[in-house]
């Protein structure tokens, strides 16, 4: 079953890029991977289990972990609060302006028109 494996990897260097890319491009089972020295993620997708990825990645003696899957999560949440958040103020402020103009509407109908 091909899945994708992320994991967090200590990068410094290009010599780094390059250990990582050694070690992923002999694993079996491997379909494809990309290394982002920036964000130090490596993203791995193929037939493998992430243990094993986890293992072969960390023997390169870098420090590896697994990406943070709660902080993505909790960062796509509170984009879509602040979104909707966004949305509900401009929906009160319609509102707000509706209710400003009726009461002055109104007001000009109960006034007698001065001709």
């Amino acid at each position: 079953m091909s899945q994708t494996v992320v994991l967090k990897v200590g990068m410094s260097c290009q010599g780094c890029v390059g250990a990582v890319n050694r070690v992923l491009g002999k694993m079996d089972g491997v379909e494809s991977f990309d290394i982002d020295i920036k964000e130090q993620k490596v993203t791995v997708k193929g037939n493998v289990e992430p243990e094993a990825v986890f293992q072969t990645v960390s023997k390169t003696g870098k420090k590896t972990s697994y990406w943070p899957v709660e902080a993505e999560a909790e960062a796509e949440a509170e984009a879509e609060a602040e979104t909707k958040t966004e949305a509900e103020t401009k929906i009160e402020t319609k509102v707000d302006a509706k209710a400003d103009v009726e009461p002055k509407l109104a007001e000009a109908e109960t006034k007698p028109s001065q001709v």
